[in-house]
Formats: structure tokens, C-alpha cells, sequence
């Protein structure tokens, strides 16, 4: 949509929903969008807006999204070790995968994982199936992830 850097890269729309208000006249309609963006190569965000019109909608969850970028720590194409995320009543846990097993994920998980680059992945979901809370609960995981460098490094030993 706009031609700030960080939102060139993986964009995927995760949900879209409509919300009714009942005015004297009818129903007055608008619309939610959670929009997931990522470069491809270890950074993640979401962001959610909401408008009268879908696209207005749409740009604004991307706008939102630039806002707040996560880093992933990557180990190849996977990640380094398996790790649950919590969101509310959402759950994920997140196990790395040998190299040609694919991204083996609902839509909502899929679309984060994805468009953090991460091309190898096994993911179940638990508790709530919301889109917004597990998309939550997934970036929650991924920024628990640390490499065998980092953690040698806060314990202060050599690998």
C-alpha cells in the first residue's frame, strides 16, 4: 500500500470481519481487518484497523503493523528449539522441523510463521481459536526463541 521499506515483503491478511450497528435508518456496517507483515527474513508484526470500507480497513491494520516489528531468532529454515506462546486462552506450541517438512500450520499461525521467513515447522494450537489471539500467541513464541550463541553468551560459558 505505502512505500515505507518495512512494508515491502510478506503482507497476508488474516481476517476480516463485519460489525453492524443499528441506527435509526438501518444498519450501519463497518469492517475489521488483522493484517500480518513480515520481511521474509527473521521480523514479524501485526496490526489491526477498523474503517467503513475493507480497504481502508486493510491499510490501516498495515499501517498499524509497521508500528511494532518483532526480530526472530532463525536457525536455518526453522527454529532453534520448541517453545509454547500464550495469549489469553490461545496456546501455540511451535517445534522445529527437519528441512523439506513445509510449514504444517492452521491459517492464522501460518500466516505469521510465513511471513517471518520460516520455511520448516510443525504447530499445534491450543485452547481459543480466535485469529487475533493466536496470531498473538505465535509472535508471544517467537520472541522466546534464543540461539545456542545467545544463551552462552547470558550465562557467560563458550559453546
Amino acid at each position: 500500500m505505502s512505500t515505507d521499506s518495512r512494508s515491502e515483503g510478506r503482507e497476508k491478511v488474516v481476517q476480516i470481519r463485519r460489525c453492524a450497528c443499528v441506527v435509526k435508518g438501518g444498519r450501519r456496517f463497518s469492517f475489521t481487518a488483522l493484517v500480518v507483515n513480515g520481511d521474509g527474513n527473521g521480523s514479524v508484526s501485526y496490526g489491526y484497523g477498523k474503517a467503513i470500507e475493507v480497504p481502508l480497513a486493510v491499510e490501516k491494520a498495515t499501517k498499524n503493523s509497521n508500528r511494532n516489528s518483532h526480530r526472530v531468532n532463525l536457525t536455518g529454515t526453522t527454529i532453534p528449539h520448541q517453545v509454547v506462546g500464550r495469549y489469553g486462552a490461545a496456546r501455540v506450541l511451535l517445534m522445529p522441523a527437519r528441512p523439506g517438512t513445509g510449514v504444517i500450520a492452521g491459517a492464522s499461525v501460518r500466516a505469521v510463521v510465513e511471513a517471518a521467513g520460516i520455511q520448516d515447522i510443525l504447530t499445534k494450537s491450543r485452547g481459543s481459536n480466535n485469529p487475533m489471539n493466536l496470531v498473538k500467541a505465535t509472535i508471544d513464541g517467537l520472541k522466546q526463541l534464543r540461539t545456542r550463541e545467545d544463551v552462552a553468551r547470558l550465562r557467560g560459558v563458550t559453546v
